[in-house]
């Protein structure tokens, strides 16, 4: 019987934060000073600034080309736009910054509402201004990301919009946009079959803008500097930085703001992890799936991982050294079968079986059919349910048997000596979790 080794969960820390800076990139989201930025600091720093003209922003957040940092990479742009015009009919519109962050491999919508509340705070009004909302909600799961926000509040010039903040229990599918919005008119924090999506009906059946908090906090620099000083960084089809939240390897996670375009090699060295050592990632938190060591001659931009096939999702990558990548596969699916909404067939049943075969490759005992069965999976239940649960639990499937096929099969013959003694299996793999 395999021995299954969990892995400690890692922990970030508000004091001496591991939160690290691209060497020569000016911070537009991390901050240097320690602990939390209150009114007087962020408005010393040119926050807070009066907008004139919510048009002429929202033809600068077109320039800037800003993707959503919630997994999508949707452009901002679009989606306000739509918002707005929604609104221009006579409807009223609505704002919901979500910062549930279901993702246990990713905590930067977490640090930026604990350290940063006020940033987010500009970027809802921002938003709120440009698609003519009076109300707005901050989402979270968080507890002290919900005291920060409303500590915030009670300085946040935010004259012409109500912000209310709106705490969930955490889960995987409660950041799904449709489980938000269904959170906040009060039913649970599960999604909903769509359409109608929320840009056309959302929070008591208004237009409503659904965007990540991390996103939202990159609106008060383009407002500030414009679209083109925004696109100074990054590459022309991922413009900007991003926050990166690295995992594995045996080190201590932390958080990196870099540029878009950053290669893989160098954000390794600056973790301190050896190319040599590196055996895959677990690409954009549990949702892209595995990449093999074709990950080392990547950058970090979204047209690049795709061309991979493989996506930066939100931001988050798993390091894998030591720990098999079959295993971590394995782990990763009995997540997803232990969180799906419990409401889709398709999702509830899939996960299940993909889990099931996944389990048993790891511990050896898994068969050919078995796998003819795992592949067949991969591609038939892929876009199905209400959310992207099962879209995930495909990825992981598709790409663990595309990117490691002989790792596969030398399970199939029970040749994984790793796996045999000691295998990998994580509840939450790769979790990081702030303390206070």
């Amino acid at each position: 019987m395999t021995d299954v080794r969990t892995e400690p969960t890692g922990t970030i820390t508000p004091a001496g934060t591991p939160t690290v800076v691209w060497p020569g990139l000016q911070p537009r989201l991390l901050r240097t000073a320690d602990g939390v930025e209150d009114y007087a600091d962020y408005v010393g720093a040119g926050g807070y600034s009066d907008l004139d003209d919510p048009d002429s922003l929202l033809d600068e957040v077109r320039v800037s080309g800003l993707l959503g940092r919630g997994g999508a990479a949707f452009p901002l742009a679009v989606k306000l736009r739509t918002v707005r015009d929604a609104g221009r009919s006579g409807t009223r519109t609505v704002v919901l910054a979500n910062g549930e962050e279901g993702e246990p491999a990713s905590v930067k919508d977490k640090w930026l509402l604990r350290n940063r509340p006020h940033l987010v705070l500009d970027g809802v009004r921002l938003a709120a201004r440009i698609v003519g909302a009076d109300r707005a909600y901050v989402y979270v799961s968080d507890p002290h990301s919900a005291h920060a926000v409303r500590d915030a509040l009670q300085s946040a010039p935010l004259a012409g919009v109500t912000v209310d903040v709106v705490s969930v229990r955490a889960g995987y599918v409660a950041g799904e946009e449709s489980a938000a919005v269904r959170a906040v008119n009060g039913g649970p924090a599960k999604p909903t079959d769509k359409p109608p999506r929320p840009f056309q009906e959302g929070v008591h059946g208004l237009p409503t803008l659904v965007s990540n908090v991390e996103t939202l906090a990159n609106l008060p620099f383009v407002h500030r500097h414009g679209g083109r000083t925004y696109r100074e960084v990054g590459t022309e089809a991922s413009p900007g930085s991003f926050l990166a939240t690295v995992t594995g390897a045996g080190r201590p996670p932390a958080l990196y703001e870099l540029p878009h375009g950053v290669p893989v090699p160098e954000l390794l060295d600056l973790h301190g992890v050896s190319t040599d050592e590196v055996r895959g990632v677990l690409m954009g938190g549990y949702f892209a799936g595995l990449i093999n060591r074709a990950v080392l001659d990547a950058t970090l931009d979204h047209e690049t991982l795709r061309a991979r096939g493989t996506a930066l999702g939100c931001g988050a990558l798993a390091i894998l050294t030591e720990d098999c990548p079959v295993a971590v596969a394995a782990a990763v699916m009995a997540y997803f079968d232990q969180e799906n909404a419990g409401q889709c067939g398709s999702c509830f049943n899939g996960t299940a079986a993909m889990s099931a075969v996944t389990t048993a490759l790891r511990d050896g005992v898994a068969t050919g059919e078995d796998l003819a069965r795992l592949e067949r999976w991969s591609v038939v239940l892929r876009g199905r349910g209400a959310c992207a649960t099962l879209d995930a639990a495909t990825n992981v499937a598709a790409s663990l048997l595309k990117q490691f096929p002989d790792l596969v099969a030398d399970h199939v013959a029970g040749a994984c000596d790793p796996c045999r003694t000691s295998a990998y299996g994580a509840t939450r793999p790769y979790e990081v979790e702030m303390v206070s």
